[in-house]
């Protein structure tokens, strides 16, 4: 069923907002490769005529990477496991709705006017690059915390002690920033109008309605098929074909699409590399240990990592490791760990006392004369409240009593430079000048500090065991003779068992970002992106390919694969999982018919069917058509909504038979609110915002020609 759930769900024009990783792309191998792409060598995509072209591609994917770093710097946990190879088919997606959004917009005549500019970019930014400006600034030493504040000073620099000239650079980009902006605040303004054009009238309000209100007391006996025995229920070539007839249009597929098998050898270390691991993390002891304390080169070079640590014992995560420094000697060397993964060695250091925190003062003042007189005053017993009154708010800025970590669970933060600390600290109390430059000047005191805490000094050592040279070749050597000896799909596939090794079945298309660890899962085998294009590009059914290599460090794998068949209307019935599903379909119609026709007879009443099935019957005394839980095959849902009281009913579902009888009719009692049924209707409808703008276009990736092959 992977293959059929991949059909199902298949849609390029998913806008994904979270956009990340940067891949190695080969400007040259792209052109060369894209000649003849829709007589243009420049288009990446086509949707209908309207044409992506490689440029533009490039810019997004340059967005997604930036957005990506911005994260990694800010929440590094967000995207740890992101998987690189998904960034190009993400950055088309968002590219072609992008356009076709603003496309649709243009044509309905939608434009911003000043009045929303100056709301999503000034009273509620909506664009994260107003951010760079409040930040760009900061670094300057302005005192900016709004965007107000920002376009204040970038558009009358004159005011805040800056020349023109400084502020051009950042007038061009606010410009494109709010042209940026422009462009958002039209594509949700013509969603909005899109999405409000799916609307209910009042026939389909008053049906949701009546389904609801309406309501059957029912008993119901079930009776799965569960697993069905081929040999009672044999289905025919004939009968398996006509059941892909009926269904034929659930595998409809929008784009070429080709049917692989597909080998991974995920490569572990040998017996022989465990033990040259053991053996090195001795010699390490030993090195770490001896007279000169330093460990030996020859050793670094063989992997081992070596980072120095300052960390108060809360922040040191591995109790093993809190419990030896807190406890050892300077000098002291401890093997923590040593298992199939590596191992980690501690050595003490030495143990000290510092501050892990101070509360501050600052006051930001702009120009090059002010900030002496503020600082004269402040040391005067001017209080900070009163700073901006005596000065001019325009000119000064207060922060009062601002924590600032001076140790985090990193280590040292460097949030203040240690000869400033130690100017703040010697000061006695008073006002010093932290930052100066001809523009403004930043003064700080220090309020408040906490009791200093142990830091404790130490070498961790890691050693991330890996399969060595050896065994990777060793290997590679085994896939290459079995290649060698079978060159075709049908040999790949018959003898992969026979040699160790184990064959997986995908089906690929040019929107894949890479082969899937488990079919229609996402989450992929590291650098197999290079196999889907050689399958999307150069493969044809029937051959096999080269071997692949996955560049993983820890993880090394190897990959191979042969081209079953390729198709780009409907999935076949040769293709395995379609195969399958329809075969089970079919039996289990078969069976269906078979059970109602013995069922039906000895249905008397609901006890004496549901005797018959061998199961209890149960009763649901408010079915509603469409929001039950015993029966959700809805064409056995339809068939007892459409029924009258009194007859005891037999009919095959999807999953088994079912045998019911509605012993009464009722209506409940619920208010009719237009606003409810509504929203209702707009969520059974569900309208998929790409699927309305591609309309009956088509889509022409043509992404992995403009990818570097091998």
């Amino acid at each position: 069923m992977a293959t059929l759930e991949k059909i199902r769900s298949k849609s390029v024009f998913l806008i994904i907002v979270i956009g990340v990783a940067l891949l190695a792309f080969i400007v040259g191998d792209a052109i060369t490769n894209g000649r003849n792409l829709f007589g243009d060598h420049t288009t990446i995509a086509k949707v209908g005529s309207e044409k992506i072209d490689y440029t533009d591609y490039m810019r997004k994917r340059e967005e997604l990477n930036n957005q990506l770093e911005q994260m990694r710097r800010q929440n590094p946990a967000q995207v740890a496991n992101f998987d690189n190879q998904l960034l190009s088919q993400m950055a088309l997606d968002q590219l072609i709705g992008e356009r076709l959004l603003d496309n649709a917009a243009a044509d309905a005549g939608v434009r911003s006017s000043a009045e929303q500019l100056r709301f999503y970019v000034i009273d509620n930014p909506v664009n994260p690059r107003i951010q760079n400006f409040i930040q760009i600034l900061n670094g300057q030493g302005m005192s900016v915390s709004t965007p107000q504040q920002a376009y204040e000073i970038i558009f009358n620099p004159t005011r805040n002690g800056l020349t023109e000239a400084q502020v051009a650079p950042l007038q061009r980009e606010w410009i494109a920033m709010e042209e940026e902006t422009k462009q958002m605040i039209n594509r949700q303004t013509y969603q909005r109008l899109l999405y409000g054009a799916v609307k209910a009238n009042e026939l389909d309000k008053k049906a949701l309605y009546n389904d609801y209100v309406s309501t059957l007391d029912v008993n119901i006996a079930y009776h799965p098929y569960g697993q069905l025995d081929p040999a009672k229920y044999p289905v025919e070539d004939a009968e398996v074909k006509a059941e892909y007839n009926k269904v034929k249009d659930e595998f409809k597929v929008d784009e070429p699409t080709k049917d692989v098998a597909f080998i991974a050898v995920n490569i572990t270390p040998s017996a022989a590399d465990t033990k040259a691991a053991r053996e090195l993390a001795q010699k390490t002891v030993a090195s770490l240990a001896d007279s000169t304390g330093q460990l030996d080169k020859d050793l670094k070079k063989g992997g081992i990592v070596v980072s120095r640590r300052e960390l108060r014992a809360s922040d040191i995560t591995n109790t093993q490791i809190r419990e030896f420094v807190q406890n050892a000697q300077n000098g002291e060397v401890k093997l923590i760990s040593e298992n199939i993964k590596g191992f980690t060695i501690v050595k003490m250091g030495k143990r000290t006392q510092a501050l892990d925190s101070i509360q501050i003062n600052i006051v930001t003042v702009a120009g090059a004369t002010l900030p002496g007189r503020v600082l004269a005053q402040l040391n005067a017993n001017l209080p900070a409240d009163s700073v901006a009154s005596r000065f001019g708010s325009d000119s000064v800025m207060v922060q009062k009593e601002q924590w600032i970590p001076l140790m985090t669970a990193e280590g040292r933060t460097g949030a203040i430079e240690q000869g400033q600390l130690d100017s703040l600290l010697n000061a006695g109390g008073k006002y010093i000048t932290l930052m100066s430059s001809p523009q403004g000047s930043m003064l700080a005191k220090v309020v408040d500090r906490k009791q200093p805490k142990q830091i404790y000094e130490f070498e961790e050592v890691n050693y991330d065991l890996k399969p060595s040279t050896k065994t990777l070749n060793e290997e590679r050597a085994k896939l290459e003779k079995f290649l060698e000896e079978n060159t075709t799909a049908k040999a790949f596939i018959a003898n992969a068992a026979k040699a160790g090794y184990s064959v997986q079945d995908y089906t690929l298309s040019s929107t894949s970002p890479a082969v899937p660890r488990v079919a229609g899962m996402q989450n992929y085998f590291p650098d197999s992106r290079q196999v889907v294009r050689w399958v999307m590009i150069d493969g044809k059914p029937g051959e096999v390919s080269h071997i692949y290599e996955s560049k993983d460090a820890l993880t090394p794998a190897l990959y191979a694969v042969a081209v079953v068949s390729e198709y780009d209307d409907y999935a076949p019935l040769d293709n395995k999982d379609v195969k399958t599903y329809v075969t089970d379909r079919a039996r289990k119609n078969k069976a269906g018919d078979a059970l109602v026709k013995e069922y039906q007879p000895k249905a008397g009443t609901i006890a004496s069917a549901a005797q018959a099935m061998g199961v209890e019957p149960q009763n649901n005394p408010n079915f509603r058509f469409g929001r039950n839980p015993q029966v959700r095959d809805a064409e056995v849902m339809g068939k007892i909504a459409g029924s009258k009281p009194g007859k005891v009913v037999v009919v095959k579902g999807d999953n088994g038979v079912y045998a019911y009888q509605i012993t009464k009719e009722s209506k409940e009692n619920f208010p009719y609110t237009d606003t409810q049924y509504e929203q209702q209707y707009f969520q059974l409808i569900n309208p998929n915002l790409g699927e309305m703008l591609k309309g009956s276009s088509k889509v022409k990736n043509n992404i992995f020609k403009f990818e570097a092959g091998d």
